[in-house]
């Protein structure tokens, strides 16, 4: 493939199907932490974005070089997702429901291990995206992911500010339901991923 416009549209294209995840974790971000700065907002979406670009080139590279250990991995990549998933919406869960009898509303924040687990997490698919940008030059492959990590970077900072607004609102609820938003994402990439 050539620099076309057709390039630029696929790759819009899968920075929107990629950032979608991201968007919702994004989201469950803004909803446990109501009290987000600006600086941690393009923090995380930054996070995220680099993961996403990250991935397809990854993806590319395994490809390039050593592709038959690539497709024996890629059937683990919905079970990694899941595991890490429901592992991170499990914790949120877990203070949400146990917070929840308190009076006082208490502030949590995510840290930056979890950051890194949901950006691995949410993330780990677009590591397939290597085979569907095979064709490219390793030029157009760059051009690509970062296309994707712009995209990502901008629907982040619009999940986390959707939900710190709705995470205000819903006070002590929004770690229960940023909690199940991230276990509802795991089972539908491990669903797609296996069936």
């Amino acid at each position: 493939m050539d620099w076309s416009f057709e390039f630029f549209i696929n790759s819009t294209m899968l920075g929107f199907g990629l950032a979608m995840d991201a968007f919702s974790v994004s989201l469950a971000n803004g909803l446990n932490e109501t009290n987000i700065k600006r600086g941690k907002m393009c923090g995380i979406a930054g996070l995220f974005s680099f993961f996403q670009a990250l991935m397809p080139m990854i993806g590319w590279i395994c490809v390039h070089t050593f592709v038959q250990y690539f497709q024996s991995f890629e059937k683990f990549i919905p079970w990694i997702a899941l595991v890490l998933l429901l592992f991170i919406g499990g914790q949120m869960l877990r203070e949400g429901i146990k917070n929840k009898d308190e009076a006082e509303e208490k502030k949590t924040t995510v840290g930056f291990g979890t950051l890194i687990i949901q950006g691995i997490a949410t993330s780990i698919d677009a590591l397939s995206v290597g085979f569907t940008i095979a064709e490219y030059n390793w030029i157009m492959a760059l051009a690509c992911a970062l296309i994707i990590a712009v995209l990502t970077f901008f629907i982040c900072l619009a999940g986390i500010m959707i939900g710190k607004k709705f995470g205000t609102k819903l006070a002590n609820k929004a770690s229960i339901l940023g909690g199940a938003i991230l276990i509802f994402i795991g089972l539908e990439i491990f669903i797609t991923g296996v069936f």
